[in-house]
């Protein structure tokens, strides 16, 4: 992770990598050229830092060449023409130090923090060139300076340096003068240059759990004080930390997400401030419909981003009203990086992962990375197993103005007796109680087999040292093969009726972008202005249950009885691959924004835009027979969603925030438990209202935010089976969260939402103030750490996370509910060097440590059952 001063309100990154470098007023290194702008270099910080707790994280940077000067590049390792500054660094902490450093020097340097924990410098008081205070300040400290690229320096421990690396201490430059700034003040036009999308996120805030800043879709990435939304970058060391198995994993660490499948199923699938969002809506690095629609894997992202609310203009109408998920692949390090985990999940879950690393070219600007990872084996629910094989692989190219990136991906899952949702219970009855988590009511032959493919690109080019054009695109492919049970629970003894079914599908994605980020000033106006235009397409192939058609049978959700083996043929079976066209939803949309700011201060920053939308959505019939394939629903509609958004820092650390941001969400279709199954019904216009603030301590922040969404409300009535869209569904709420590092070895992540979610204007007068069905009025997470102190126990971590969400209802009537539940967490990590000189980490996390038996999910209509106790135990080691 990398720090910077003040945390949170600089953004810097002339295209989207991680850099929270420091910008300053004074200083000058090297010799002159025009046009230069620093920004970060992603480096392999684990190798770096493994006395530190082989924490990883990453910075960039970029020398910009003046038109028409060709580039001169000198090799010092002080180099003479830096002008001579007056310093005066007191003796104490490094970090304490280097921050003096760069306030004093005007030097913008990137470091990771990790490097600096526990540090000393001797400080120092005269006239020095900046190179040559930087070497004093690092005396005895057992750290040194090197090359990051053309034009920026980090520290590094030489420890860990490759052979044939660079002789520390050498620094290759162009020649560089460095244009300074005011502290926490941004740019000549009061904003950051634009920022683009090829490369790292910003890096880590204090912890390393979450991010300094997130890519805020057409906004491109904003630390998180000048964002006007509620949003949250979870990092890489996070998700290994927390041995994070999929996507659903993850997003645990956000009160206002809640999962809604089971853990043990074939999918993901979330409620965000209490409205559904599937895994078809996850973004992949910006672009919608080419995530994998059931679940996603962990093992190559870099980053995941939860925006909250509405994202119309950010995204397009491919997005949910209740938020949007976006997953940030991994890129190559500076430093050739090789790191292998195995890790046991009980029951017997076997799972290796190898992570891969390299750049190449005279700056390093060729970047490979690839992630393959191998999981197999039973799991503590019955008769259930689950094999994933995952391989991904992501290449980039970062030039003085041109950057692009390639990534590509696959991913089998194959589901033995996949644990089903119990889809519905009888209206009139009291919800009977959460069956035995270990319980599984498939049958052992019932199975989901899915293999899935994707790649994705992104281009951009400076064409001005303001003005940046990008272009993105990608394709993927989704196979599903499926024999499932589906239940209707008709008593409060736990008896259900189960009918098997076989649900093969198909789902494909293509989705473009074209777009241009530019900067400029009118008079005292300053503009910082967005333009994209956006095609997602998404096709889905299947025909809901297919033949053979099986009768239904009764079970028992407590105590299951199985049909025997070779009751049901499962060879020769309808497959995905065979399936007619279903659904095709296209959307179309060109978005332009404008942020404000005035007379070159970026205290008050206000956002202007909107997007205009077409959505062409067809159904076809897909039963056998003359009519098949026929449209049988057409919905073709264009609309412009407005947005307006504002931020107000009156203090560095501190800022305010409120938006109004509509979205356009594709209803889901009848589920097939509806007699009008698979009816397509038109995008509904979500509309949110949001006020915020958000403080940063320094090294922990804070924030709140109240919020009030509306959406068309669409359910299943549990008595006719009619699925419809029927009134509004209004969601009032208040979310304070904490990140960050609250005191030396001992970090928070984690919040509480209150959500007033309630129906209003339905078509039937008794639901009309009713709570929404399936969404808690309060929920809690939080996730801890704490490092032992050395002379206890060096590099033992202690981890722990309680989950807890309320009471809610089953139905719009809210004659049924499920209770509250509460779960907790617990686990260990212990960091050393391996003989090689390379970190090792071990982790031990049980997850659900008292074993409670709960309704995690009431959702959609839908019941879910919570994870039973589960033990994973990892070691993972860098070569």
């Amino acid at each position: 992770m990398a720090r910077s001063v003040p945390p949170l309100t600089t953004d810097d990154g002339a295209y989207g990598m991680a850099s929270r470098a420091r910008r300053f007023s004074r200083g000058r290194i090297g010799g002159r050229m025009a046009g230069i702008a620093l920004a970060g270099v992603s480096v392999a910080v684990m190798a770096q830092a493994a006395q530190a707790g082989a924490m990883t994280g990453a910075v960039t940077g970029e020398a910009k060449r003046a038109r028409g000067t060709a580039a001169k590049t000198i090799l010092a390792e002080a180099p003479a023409e830096g002008g001579p500054v007056r310093l005066a660094i007191p003796k104490g902490a490094l970090e304490t130090g280097l921050v003096a450093f760069t306030e004093q020097a005007g030097v913008k340097l990137v470091y990771p923090t990790e490097l600096t924990a526990r540090l000393e410098t001797q400080g120092l008081d005269g006239e020095f060139s900046p190179i040559e205070a930087l070497a004093r300040l690092l005396e005895g400290t057992g750290l040194t300076y090197r090359p990051a690229g053309a034009s920026t320096i980090t520290l590094v421990n030489p420890r860990y340096v490759q052979l044939g690396a660079e002789p520390a201490g050498t620094v290759t430059l162009d020649e560089l003068h460095v244009q300074g700034q005011a502290q926490g003040r941004g740019t000549a036009a009061g904003l950051p240059p634009p920022t683009g999308t090829v490369g790292q996120p910003p890096v880590p805030y204090a912890g390393g759990q979450v991010g300094s800043g997130t890519r805020v879709g057409l906004l491109g990435n904003r630390s998180v004080l000048k964002t006007p939304f509620s949003i949250t970058g979870y990092t890489e060391k996070l998700i290994e930390d927390q041995q994070a198995v999929s996507l659903a994993d993850v997003v645990l660490n956000n009160s206002s997400v809640r999962n809604d499948a089971p853990p043990y199923s074939e999918r993901d699938s979330y409620f965000i401030r209490g409205f559904s969002v599937t895994n078809l809506d996850t973004a992949f690095d910006g672009l919608f419909y080419l995530a994998n629609p059931r679940r996603s894997f962990t093992e190559g992202l870099e980053r995941v981003e939860i925006l909250l609310g509405p994202s119309a203009l950010l995204s397009g109408g491919t997005g949910r009203v209740g938020g949007t998920i976006n997953l940030i692949p991994k890129r190559a390090y500076d430093e050739p990086f090789a790191r292998l985990t195995t890790t046991y999940l009980s029951d017997a879950q076997i799972w290796t992962h190898a992570d891969l690393g390299r750049r190449f070219g005279a700056f390093k600007e060729w970047g490979v990375r690839f992630n393959g990872a191998y999981r197999t084996g039973a799991t503590p629910l019955d008769n259930n197993s689950i094999e994933v094989g995952v391989a991904a692989l992501g290449l980039d190219y970062r030039g003085d103005r041109f950057r692009a990136s390639l990534d590509m991906t696959h991913s089998t899952q194959n589901v033995t007796a996949p644990t089903s949702l119990f889809n519905a219970v009888a209206p009139g009855i009291q919800i009977p109680r959460a069956p035995n988590n270990r319980t599984n009511t498939a049958n052992p032959f019932e199975y989901n087999d899915s293999r899935y493919g994707m790649i994705a690109g992104r281009a951009e080019y400076d064409v001005l040292p303001d003005t940046t054009v990008y272009i993105a695109g990608g394709a993927s492919r989704y196979n599903e093969d499926f024999l499932t049970s589906n239940y209707r629970v008709t008593s409060v003894t736990g008896q259900a009726t189960n009918q098997l079914a076989i649900q093969p599908q198909e789902i494909q994605g293509l989705t473009g972008e074209v777009g241009l980020r530019t900067r400029f000033s009118t008079g005292f106006l300053n503009h910082q202005v967005n333009i994209a235009a956006v095609s997602a397409n998404n096709k889905n192939f299947r025909s809901g249950f297919v033949p053979p058609v099986f009768t239904p049978y009764t079970i028992n959700i407590y105590n299951p009885t199985y049909l025997p083996t070779g009751s049901v043929p499962t060879i020769g079976l309808p497959r995905s691959a065979a399936q007619p066209l279903f659904a095709q939803l296209t959307a179309r949309s060109v978005a332009v924004a404008d942020t404000l700011s005035f007379f070159g201060d970026d205290r008050f920053l206000l956002t202007l835009g909107g997007r205009y939308q077409e959505i062409d959505q067809q159904g076809y019939a897909t039963r056998p027979g003359p009519t098949q394939g026929q449209v049988t629903s057409n919905y073709q509609e264009g609309r412009f969603s407005p947005a307006i958004t504002f931020v107000l820092s009156p203090f560095e650390n501190l800022s305010f925030y409120g938006n109004f941001i509509e979205s356009l969400d594709p209803v889901a279709n009848a589920p097939v438990t509806a007699v009008n199954r698979d009816q397509i019904f038109p995008p509904a216009v979500g509309r949110q209202k949001e006020i915020g603030v958000k403080y940063d301590f320094g090294t922990v922040a804070a924030t709140a935010a109240l919020f009030e969404i509306e959406l068309p409300f669409a359910f299943t009535d549990p008595g006719t089976f009619i699925y419809s869209v029927n009134g509004r569904q209004r969601n009032r709420g208040v979310e304070l969260n904490v990140f960050g590092e609250v005191a030396p070895g001992l970090r928070l992540l984690g919040g509480v939402t209150f959500i007033d979610a309630e129906l209003v204007r339905a078509n039937n007068p008794a639901a009309n103030g009713k709570a929404a069905p399936g969404v808690p009025d309060t929920a809690f997470n939080l996730y801890a750490e704490y490092d032992l102190p050395p002379w206890l126990a060096p590099g033992l971590t202690l981890t722990g996370r309680a989950i807890y969400t309320s009471s809610m209802f089953y139905d719009q009537f809210n004659t049924q509910s499920v209770p509250d539940w509460t779960r907790f967490d617990a686990g260990l990590r212990y960091t050393t060097v391996g003989a090689t000189g390379k970190p090792v980490v071990l982790r031990a996390f049980v997850q659900n440590l008292l074993d409670d038996s709960y309704w995690a999910s009431a959702a959609r209509g839908f019941l879910a059952v919570g994870a039973p106790r589960t033990f994973i135990v990892s070691a993972s080691v860098d070569f």
